[in-house]
């Protein structure tokens, strides 16, 4: 089995060779694509990765800054992984998380696998977030008539083939809404497990803010219309 991680990166200097070096404890025999999309930094983290030298990695180099949903939709296409998992950059959450979505996943067929932050120990998330994240959740469930609590997380293991042939069209944060909205459309199952979640400030380069969660609404409302 491979496992494709795809890594968005903008201006994540300070952290990216640190969350490399979580990813690296994981078990030997775990087999690991790292696809690494730099979304056109302006600080160091592009000449940080260029030096990299690990076994199966991809890079691509962006050349202007277009977004988070952007730069996944191009790092699926290149993926070969039996399964592909979305790791952020900075050190909010625990690659070795990994080993339990992974063992549920292969119990299952047409399931996506989701790490839930709030089943598991989260701890430094500001109230912005907290109540963006829940309300998000409630109207994910609202709409789709599923039960997540948890819609926005950064884990999701998805299979490869899947989410290889998927459309994905937002550009920014706006991906969390719409791929969810797709994987429920498309007939597949999401399932929960708790995770472990260390929140970062905007101080410390979190990018998400309260205008993403305006879009997000958005999003989950338009592809509940499209048919």
């Amino acid at each position: 089995m491979l496992l494709s991680i795809v890594i968005p990166v903008f201006n994540e200097e300070k952290t990216i060779l640190a969350i490399l070096n979580k990813i690296s404890q994981l078990p030997k025999d775990l087999a690991i694509e790292l696809i690494i999309v730099d979304d056109g930094s302006s600080d160091s983290t592009r000449d940080i990765i260029k030096k990299l030298n690990y076994p199966n990695l991809k890079l691509i180099l962006k050349e202007k800054n277009s977004g988070k949903g952007d730069s996944l939709a191009q790092g699926f296409k290149i993926s070969n992984g039996d399964y592909v998992i979305v790791q952020d950059a900075d050190l909010e959450y625990n690659p070795l998380d990994y080993l339990i979505l992974l063992n549920e996943i292969k119990n299952h067929e047409k399931t996506v696998i989701y790490g839930s932050r709030f089943l598991g120990n989260y701890k430094n998330m500001s109230n912005l977030h907290f109540y963006g994240n829940k309300f998000l959740s409630f109207i994910t469930n609202l709409l789709y008539g599923v039960s997540l609590t948890d819609m926005e997380t950064c884990y999701k293991l998805f299979p490869g083939d899947f989410i290889r042939n998927i459309k994905i069209d937002s550009k920014r944060f706006d991906f969390e809404p719409e791929i969810t909205a797709k994987i429920i459309k498309s007939g597949y199952k999401i399932i929960e497990l708790p995770i472990s979640y260390n929140g970062r400030d905007f101080s410390e380069g979190k990018k998400i803010t309260w205008r993403d969660g305006f879009a997000a609404i958005y999003t989950l409302v338009k592809y509940k219309v499209i048919k």
